[in-house]
């Protein structure tokens, strides 16, 4: 019996769903309210400075692998932003009722 060679194609939309850091930011508060290390979420929403370097070593020649990353890192900028903003309220508010 011979085994046909099998090909899998990945589909890369050409847009990603970039649209909602809400939800995203959302999403890593509610894990930061169960008692996550805030650091460690911090850590998990930015992207890695090893792993910047990288990106824009790989998009110093393709124009659309360029602004895809600088896509990426804003919203990753914008969902850390976010989860921040949401995380300072809560302390804040912890403050105030102590």
């Amino acid at each position: 019996m011979m085994m046909q060679e099998q090909h899998v194609i990945c589909m890369i939309p050409a847009e990603p769903n970039l649209t909602e850091p809400r939800h995203e930011a959302a999403f890593f508060y509610g894990l930061f309210l169960r008692g996550h290390p805030l650091q460690k979420l911090r850590e998990d929403i930015d992207v890695p400075p090893n792993v910047l370097e990288r990106w824009q070593r790989l998009a110093s020649h393709d124009p659309w692998y360029q602004a895809t990353v600088a896509r990426m890192v804003s919203y990753r900028k914008e969902v850390l932003a976010i989860f921040d903003s949401l995380v300072f309220r809560e302390m804040e508010t912890a403050a105030r009722l102590q």
